[in-house]
């Protein structure tokens, strides 16, 4: 009969193998390196201390962290291929929802989440506030980054040319923290103040744009929303023909991909 000790070996084996097939095996870094967020300690798998893991905070939106190179190019065409190999896209759907038993590959895509979270350099930068310096220098507080499992529902969308969403605040039945993985196209994501944006859609704007905050989504990037940024602000994408520019030039808007993960609120008793 196989220890415990062994049982453990096994599992920590498989997990790694796993990573290695989702994102290759791209880990160099010292296990001794100490994390950024404290917290309990846990295994590192492919890809810890890479140094292309930088968290921006972004000005106006506390809660709002971009990490812009979470993912090599890659380990997006591997991530890419694990969607394909599920057939969710096919027969004209564009989104596929899962709860609670997630793909092994989704799972590790959290771990990696995790990871990058917890080794990644933090930059704050000017204009960014924050109350409590030691929790909001982090990208998540620390109860939603120890907790388990970190996400157990998983939204994957698939966007033709010219098409988006509109803004909106995620559902109250999910907690806080939300992590939104993106690929292929890159787009630009606007958030606006929840009084402050319509209900319609299609209707005419009641705020001027200005008021609206953009943030860049590269190919590769991760976005996490926890706090003021998850619960009081809206978030959208307008890929109409004419609606997407970043720094000063009109996007060229082809097939988007994204991932959006977040944990279901434990129901009341």
């Amino acid at each position: 009969m196989a220890a415990a000790g062994d049982d453990d070996d096994d599992g920590e084996l498989r997990r790694r193998a796993a990573l290695r097939e989702a994102f290759g095996d791209s880990s160099e870094s010292d296990p001794d390196e100490p994390a950024v967020c404290a917290g309990p300690p846990r295994s590192r798998g492919a890809g810890a201390g890479r140094e292309q893991w930088r968290w921006e905070a972004v000005a106006g939106v506390r809660g709002l962290w971009l990490c812009a190179a979470f993912l090599s190019a890659d380990e997006q065409s591997r991530l890419l291929t694990a969607i394909r190999r599920e057939g969710w896209f096919c027969d004209a759907q564009n989104q596929a929802m899962r709860f609670g038993d997630l793909p092994s590959w989704i799972i590790e895509l959290s771990s990696l989440i995790h990871e990058a979270i917890c080794v990644g350099d933090v930059n704050v930068g000017s204009g960014v506030e924050l109350e409590n310096e030691d929790e909001d220098a982090c990208p998540l507080p620390s109860d939603l980054l120890w907790r388990e499992p970190l996400f157990d529902q998983l939204i994957a969308n698939r966007y033709e040319p010219g098409e988006g969403i509109c803004a909106h605040v995620d559902l109250m039945r999910f907690d806080d923290g939300i992590a939104i993985v993106s690929l292929e196209s890159p787009c630009v994501m606007h958030f606006s103040r929840t009084e402050q944006e319509v209900a319609v859609c299609d209707a005419p704007k009641t705020q001027d744009e200005s008021t609206k905050i953009p943030v860049y989504l590269n190919p590769g990037s991760l976005v996490v929303m926890s706090g003021d940024a998850r619960y009081l602000w809206k978030h959208e994408i307008n890929r109409k023909p004419g609606a997407q520019h970043w720094g000063g030039r009109e996007l060229e808007q082809q097939i988007r991909t994204s991932i959006t993960l977040r944990k279901l609120l434990a129901s009341p008793n």
